[in-house]
């Protein structure tokens, strides 16, 4: 199970899904300029910064923070 942290943007995986923190869930539509998967692997934010996805990720990362929550 791969996690977004959500105070560093970054993925995390975890391999046992019975020892994952716990995590919200918020829901998605899709969009223009979409961040993929790999795009988010990617150290070097300078490439998907500027992204419009990138924006709803920051977004739905500070919204998890704000109800407590490390993941998403």
């Amino acid at each position: 199970m791969w996690l977004l942290n959500t105070k560093t943007i970054q993925l995390t995986q975890f391999l046992d899904e019975r020892k994952a923190p716990f995590y919200a869930i918020l829901s998605h539509t899709w969009g223009n300029e979409e961040v993929s998967f790999q795009d988010i692997q990617n150290p070097d934010r300078r490439a998907i910064s500027s992204k419009a996805g990138f924006q709803k990720i920051e977004a739905c990362c500070k919204k998890t923070a704000e109800e407590n929550f490390d993941y998403v």
